[in-house]
């Protein structure tokens, strides 16, 4: 299994195991193919809850960006609702998981394909 297998199923696992939901594993597959190389990267591959700039980065760089969303409060209320979701407590929050709770919480699957 390669590394990057081996990540995929950790995410898969994260997704099943914090928000009791069952990965479309060929969506989790494309978002982290589509997050490069930050998936091996440590401090890239997660994403910090509680810091407000990265949290605007999520905003930017993916919701508006990446999934073409119109800039508003709700996208906020999304992060936070998946960040909610993943425990604030939680220490790793992968980036890829995040990223894929977004895609499914817009409906934006299509970005994907």
């Amino acid at each position: 299994m390669s590394k990057r297998d081996e990540l995929i199923t950790k995410y898969a696992e994260d997704i099943q195991g914090k928000f009791g939901k069952t990965p479309d594993m060929d969506l989790l597959t494309k978002v982290a193919i589509g997050l490069g190389p930050a998936i091996y990267n440590l401090d890239a591959s997660r994403v910090s809850g509680s810091d407000e700039k990265e949290l605007e980065t999520v905003k930017n760089n993916f919701l508006v960006k990446k999934l073409g969303l119109a800039d508003s409060p709700a996208l906020m209320e999304a992060i936070g609702s998946v960040i909610d979701g993943y425990g604030r407590s939680e220490k790793n929050k992968y980036r890829a998981v995040i990223y894929y709770m977004l895609t499914k919480y817009f409906g934006k699957e299509s970005v994907y394909n």
